[in-house]
């Protein structure tokens, strides 16, 4: 698409440079490579017959006339996206581009299934999947290079969202104890916290947002987590409780099946995490964004008993 002698790419790449500081930064938004980036930006060099960038120690910065241009660039592609969406209620069908970002186990549990729904419903619309968390993907959302993003928090960590998205929740998803077979507790239908809280943990990395929340709550216990592996893979952890290396909680959400030597058992209280689509308030009003969001709230609705531990 042109406009006058400017072609959104380009301006999609200076835009993307002003607001993550460096090439780098921008093509992982924009899911280009480096190379890609910097050869849109060289091409708007030559329509506007300016230097846009210019060496800043052992990156780049912008030059005056790049910042000019940045600031109309935000505002022409604000208008895209008005125009767009004029666009699809005009012709009355969904089309466009589609973009939805989800952590790893509603991307298992809830994107595939939408997906196809979309698919079969709306073959006009172009589809794309990015498995990310959402520190990751909610400012994506924010800048507009994803447009749907799935995202978690905890029911005694919420999440805090500007004014710039808005959100609709998905499902709330429990978490289960899993143990060893041979666990002292294995043969419980239900664990109190505090009767584990001490034990030796398999859960996420330090500085996620899942590992974080566990250790956040197991102190609440009175209790200083003892996890011994962080790793980030579910069917990781579960490996490793069953060969007795400790003990872990596993959503239901997404859940793999169980390896041998694994016991799942209710936790009391429940843990729970609530799951919600989160976009622009800016795109609110695109039907594709709204079919989008029915068919994730209508897979999320979608009965999932045989993921409750017998």
């Amino acid at each position: 698409m042109v406009i006058g002698m400017l072609e959104l790419g380009p301006l999609r790449a200076l835009h993307a440079v002003a607001r993550t500081g460096s090439i780098h930064a921008a093509a992982r938004a924009l899911h280009l490579t480096n190379s890609a980036v910097s050869q849109r930006l060289a091409r708007l060099e030559r329509d506007v017959g300016e230097v846009l960038l210019e060496p800043h120690g052992r990156g780049v910065r912008l030059t005056d006339a790049a910042q000019l241009l940045a600031g109309h660039a935000e505002r022409i592609l604000a208008l895209v996206d008005t125009a767009q969406t004029a666009l699809e209620h005009h012709r009355g069908a969904v089309t466009g581009r589609m973009s939805i970002a989800a952590f790893a186990s509603a991307g298992r549990g809830l994107v595939p299934m939408a997906l196809a729904d979309l698919r079969a419903n709306h073959p006009q619309l172009r589809l794309e999947f990015h498995e990310q968390e959402p520190d990751v993907s909610i400012p994506l959302v924010v800048r507009g290079d994803i447009d749907i993003a799935i995202v978690q928090d905890w029911f005694n960590v919420p999440l805090e969202l500007s004014d710039e998205v808005r959100r609709a929740g998905l499902l709330d998803d429990v978490l289960d104890l899993a143990l060893p077979a041979d666990h002292r507790l294995a043969g419980r239908a239900e664990v109190d916290i505090q009767e584990v809280a001490g034990e030796v943990w398999v859960s996420w990395p330090t500085g996620t947002i899942c590992g974080d929340w566990l250790r956040h709550t197991l102190r609440g216990y009175g209790v200083e987590p003892r996890v011994a592996h962080g790793v980030a893979e579910y069917s990781t952890q579960l490996a490793l409780v069953a060969a007795g290396f400790g003990i872990a909680v596993i959503p239901r959400l997404g859940r793999e099946p169980l390896p041998p030597g694994v016991t799942l058992v209710r936790v009391r209280p429940v843990l729970r995490r609530h799951v919600y689509a989160v976009w622009r308030t800016q795109s609110a009003h695109r039907p594709a964004l709204a079919v989008a969001v029915e068919a994730l709230r209508c897979q999320a609705a979608a009965p999932a008993a045989e993921l409750l531990p017998a």
